[in-house]
């Protein structure tokens, strides 16, 4: 059987709901940045055993901007320790704007590590100079896409022609304590890391890592401590989209970093990371189609923190070849509650290993609950085994999944128990 996962199919879906956004503006301030197409789209999904799905332009390569935060502010608690870095970062939402020329007026330190002023101060905790940090930079990312990221030197020397404001943060830190190391050297540094270049195929696998605990889902190295991840992930939620998080929080739920070339990364914990992007940007600095994708992926896939669902599994219980009324049949019995990331292993499973029989017996019995998007990709799944010559049967006694039919409209048969021979119930 030759399928392909519904799941890329359903990235695609979003991409085509969302269509007709195309408010915002490229951020001009950048002039690389300005020279964006801004009709390119992109979007991709990792789950936190390594399997990427992506749709739209999604080998498209643009810098990383601001989406690196996160993963500096975590590289510095590893290097430096929590306290450490809590004593010169606060983790206090801002309610301003990314570039705020501002500090909190009793600590005189950043206020979050997600805004620029926090950034900088974070970027001067990696290395002793600006070579060292970057590299240090450089080498993590390359770990966490599993393939060598590199500076676009374009994109960093137009941000440095343009980088005043970040250098007047610099030399307010230094000015108050919070910064060190000479201030042009360290904003040269941090605007480097910026520049770094990615795809969403990159941000959604860096962000699986973050899903997944701090280790690297394919690789299994542990980058990121557990006690880091969680602290890391709690600022995200509260401070990683600017003067908008509260409204994220609200209607997405998770946590997630934008980036002014377009680009956005959520963390479900112990699921999926994901990774959008659209250059065009909204009045608060985030990818305006990229909020609305990452609003219906959210809605669809129950990604918001706040709802209420048992811990993901995978959906597969058991795999078994039988006999039913004199037929061989390959059956699959199914466990839990069907989300995303618990079903993604049932159709890998059918990609990878296709039912070497004709007739497949898909058991519900023990199933609680079927979220939309499980619905929705399970009916593409039967419709593409039904093209490939299979006959469907679903043993569903609770009916969790009623009126079930093919992407196609095709119904499919309903059984009870008694199909099975008594030996195989």
């Amino acid at each position: 059987m030759s399928m392909q996962s519904p799941i890329t199919e359903y990235l695609a879906d979003i991409i085509a709901a969302t269509n007709h956004v195309d408010s915002g503006a490229v951020a001009d301030y950048i002039p690389e940045l300005g020279a964006a197409d801004p009709n390119l789209v992109a979007v991709a999904m990792s789950t936190v055993n390594g399997t990427v799905y992506a749709s739209g332009d999604a080998e498209h390569r643009f810098t990383i901007q601001s989406m690196s935060k996160p993963f500096a502010y975590a590289l510095a608690i590893e290097t430096h320790g929590l306290e450490t870095v809590l004593d010169r970062i606060g983790v206090e939402p801002s309610g301003e704007a990314f570039n705020e020329l501002s500090l909190d007026p009793e600590t005189g330190k950043p206020r979050n590590p997600m805004i620029n002023a926090g950034a900088i101060t974070t970027h001067s905790l990696i290395g002793d100079d600006e070579d060292a940090c970057v590299d240090r930079m450089l080498a993590l990312f390359s770990r966490l896409a599993e393939r060598p990221i590199e500076i676009d030197e374009v994109v960093a020397a137009s941000e440095l022609e343009t980088g005043d404001r970040n250098l007047g943060l610099a030399y307010l830190l230094h000015a108050s304590n919070a910064l060190r190391q000479d201030p042009r050297t360290v904003v040269t540094g941090y605007i480097r890391q910026c520049a770094a270049s990615v795809n969403v195929r990159d941000l959604a696998l860096m962000a699986a890592t973050l899903a997944n605990g701090g280790v690297q889902p394919n690789t299994g190295e542990r980058v990121f401590s557990r006690m880091g991840t969680r602290h890391l992930l709690s600022v995200m939620t509260s401070c990683g989209m600017y003067d908008a998080a509260g409204d994220w929080l609200t209607t997405v739920g998770i946590p997630a970093k934008s980036g002014v070339a377009g680009g956005i990364i959520g963390v479900l914990p112990g699921q999926v990371g994901v990774a959008v992007f659209s250059p065009r940007l909204d009045a608060h600095g985030n990818s305006a189609r990229g909020v609305e994708m990452m609003k219906l992926l959210s809605d669809d896939l129950g990604l918001h923190l706040m709802e209420a669902s048992r811990p993901a599994r995978s959906s597969l219980r058991e795999t078994r070849t039988t006999s039913v009324d004199g037929r061989p049949a390959t059956v699959y019995v199914l466990q839990g509650d069907l989300v995303l990331s618990s079903i993604e292993s049932l159709v890998r499973e059918l990609i990878d290993n296709p039912p070497p029989t004709e007739l497949v017996v898909f058991d519900m019995s023990r199933v609680d609950e079927v979220l939309p998007v499980a619905r929705r990709t399970s009916a593409e799944t039967a419709a593409k085994l039904i093209d490939e010559g299979h006959q469907i049967a679903l043993i569903d006694p609770e009916n969790t999944i009623p009126g079930f039919r093919d992407s196609h409209g095709r119904a499919v048969e309903r059984w009870t128990s008694e199909h099975m021979d008594a030996t195989d119930r």
